[in-house]
């Protein structure tokens, strides 16, 4: 049976838990780096992404992780995991380092402080019907690599047209939080690129 992780140090892993069960995986917490050894794929929750990232230094995950995503391991980061993935990020703080390997340029909390946060019906090419996606104090990607797929823009308001999901070869990421919604579609989705793997 596929296995995916959920980085468990800090944000929504309970969520991300349940959303992965639903999809018909073995969904696993990752506290350490024995853990990280046994699972396909890997969740990088919502959560503070400086935190994250002291975090994960703190648990000796830093490495491993960086190690497991060089080798190709599929990861789906969402929003402070999208900025954790990111190779470049803007706004972060002087010291903030990201485990890298999504070719893209991500400005943390782009949309604004947590009164920004909001809600948007988007398109994916992937999906028939419209996906439901909260954002909360979200990122935004504002580069993206040559190989880089944008899979969702938003469609309307004052931020119209900035990319919020994008896909890079094993690598999935969102500047929203698809496990507030009870929409396991994108859980579904990222299976099936672990799967594939």
């Amino acid at each position: 049976m596929t296995v995916i992780g959920v980085f468990a140090l800090q944000g929504n892993v309970r969520e991300h838990l349940a959303m992965l069960t639903e999809v018909g995986v073995e969904a696993r917490p990752v506290r350490r780096p024995s853990e990280l050894e046994q699972v396909d794929g890997l969740v990088l929750p919502g959560g503070e992404s400086t935190t994250m990232y002291k975090l994960a230094r703190t648990f000796e995950l830093f490495e491993p992780l960086q190690k497991r995503i060089a080798d190709g391991m599929p990861v789906f980061g969402t929003c402070a995991g999208m900025i954790m993935l990111a190779d470049t990020i803007t706004g972060g703080t002087a010291d903030q380092e990201t485990l890298g390997g999504l070719d893209v340029t991500v400005r943390r909390n782009a949309f604004g402080r947590q009164v920004d946060s909001f809600e948007a019906d988007l398109e994916f090419a992937a999906f028939d019907a419209p996906y439901h996606a909260v954002f909360i104090r979200a990122p935004w990607v504002e580069r993206v690599g040559p190989d880089v797929e944008v899979l969702s823009t938003v469609r309307s308001g004052p931020a119209a047209g900035r990319i919020v999901a994008v896909r890079h070869d094993r690598l999935l990421a969102t500047s929203f939080h698809p496990e507030m919604t009870g929409d396991a579609r994108l859980h579904g989705y990222f299976a099936e690129l672990v799967r594939a793997h």
